[in-house]
């Protein structure tokens, strides 16, 4: 393995945990469950329902319940007597099983169904942003075709739409041409995209377009109390030279060179502090994973570009190899309302970068049920890891199941050689009509 043992520090012991369930399924729930299982202290993760690299990693084991069906995953925290739980996707988050899970007694992290929509609904979002002055793409919230096109034909081109509701991390159109915009805007409004529209129905916010570089930062928080994790950078674009349609990213990077100690103590103070400020003013108290999407100007300013209220995929599988202390403790003491009390996380000082592998077809219809060849026994070997994401397996083979199959992450002491090392082994792993972007990394080197 290319991570470090997870050895923690003193100040950030806990106490004996047995078991810990990892909720999600894929190559973001892989590398969380990977990572609690480095901790000495914890004897199995439970991964519900998992993948096939779950399947066959050491301390772990799957559990055939959907991350979506809250009772059963009640009933298998209590039958399997799991001392902590923690989520990986939105989705569950949005339905609110942190509140279930805590109603029941169980220990869990993640933000209540209150403060997830944050990212459930773009339109909370914005709104909050706005109402706190925190930095932010001008934007309107639109239900209906017409005045939505006219704002689009009066704004002009290039122009971002989102949808309102949970799309997979892929129901956002940065819309170069005036086409482009408003075929995003019969789509989403007019039933073409698969959404998790809230209770007001379809929605879509359309904003400026803003210049610059994005970056991924998030941070462990509980009340007005965070910490934060190592800096990164993921590629949303298909193609190579960030072209192509949009997707849940292609490959990441970290740490993210654009973001100085200067800017990161920007970020800190003009948006993460706010935000949780904020949350806790309009009685939505925020624990959980904050993830902002920040785009970086030419000047140096920053704005939001989005909020998660979970880790970021494929961010968390190139942060949480570089991860040195114990994961498990900071989370505890997150959701206990002591995080202030926890010693600063410890990281390794290499870079760490990941390269999804793709199905043919990915993102529109991708391709599912090939042959996956070139997978050692375990996640990883001495020179890079292997996080699977849409796997399963099949008399005794593994199959493709998704759009983003694997993401092979490697370290390296300066980001080329990681780079070097993680493009080495994707090469090694095969099936038919396999892809990957072949300049992960680009912005930085």
């Amino acid at each position: 393995m290319i991570a470090g043992s997870g050895a923690g520090s003193p100040e950030n012991t806990a106490p004996h945990c047995k078991k810990v369930l990892v909720v999600g399924a894929g190559g973001r729930e892989h590398a969380l469950a990977w990572c609690l299982s480095q901790d000495a202290t914890i004897h199995e993760v439970l991964v519900a329902p998992g993948n096939a690299g779950t399947a066959r990693a050491a301390k772990l084991r799957n559990c055939q319940v959907a991350a979506t069906d809250i009772p059963a995953l009640l009933a298998l925290a209590r039958d399997e007597a799991v001392d902590f739980t923690v989520v990986g996707p939105e989705g569950p988050l949005a339905l609110g099983i942190v509140d279930a899970f805590q109603a029941a007694g169980h220990a869990i992290f993640g933000p209540s169904q209150l403060a997830a929509e944050l990212e459930g609904s773009k339109a909370f979002s914005k709104d909050f942003l706005a109402r706190f002055e925190i930095p932010t793409a001008r934007y309107q919230v639109f239900e209906q075709i017409a005045p939505a096109l006219a704002y689009v034909r009066e704004m002009g081109a290039p122009i971002v739409v989102k949808a309102d509701g949970l799309a997979a991390g892929k129901g956002v159109v940065v819309a170069m041409q005036l086409a482009e915009a408003e075929a995003a805007v019969h789509d989403m409004l007019g039933g073409g995209l698969s959404v998790e529209w809230g209770s007001n129905g379809p929605r879509i916010v359309i904003e400026e377009f803003l210049p610059g570089v994005e970056a991924s930062y998030i941070v462990i928080a509980s009340g007005e109390h965070f910490v934060a994790l190592a800096t990164s950078q993921d590629h949303k674009r298909v193609g190579e030279g960030d072209s192509g349609p949009n997707t849940g990213g292609m490959g990441a990077y970290s740490p993210a060179p654009v973001v100085s100690a200067e800017l990161e103590a920007k970020i800190q103070r003009e948006i993460i502090a706010p935000t949780l400020r904020g949350m806790r003013e309009i009685g939505r108290p925020f624990t959980g994973f904050l993830y902002a999407g920040i785009m970086i100007a030419a000047d140096g300013s920053v704005r939001v570009l989005e909020f998660n209220t979970r880790l970021g995929d494929p961010e968390t599988q190139v942060i949480l190899p570089r991860l040195k202390s114990d994961l498990l403790p900071v989370l505890q003491a997150a959701a206990r309302g002591t995080l202030d009390s926890v010693a600063p996380l410890q990281w390794d000082a290499r870079s760490a970068l990941g390269v999804v592998l793709c199905a043919e077809g990915y993102p529109a219809a991708p391709r599912k049920g090939d042959v996956i060849s070139g997978l050692s026994p375990n996640s990883g070997d001495a020179s890079a890891l292997v996080f699977h994401a849409g796997t399963r397996a099949h008399e005794q083979q593994i199959l493709s199941d998704g759009g983003r199959v694997l993401c092979v992450v490697a370290h390296g002491d300066e980001l080329k050689h990681a780079q070097q090392a993680a493009y080495a082994a994707a090469e090694g792993i095969q099936w038919a009509g396999r892809f990957m972007r072949r300049d992960i990394g680009w912005r930085a080197l």
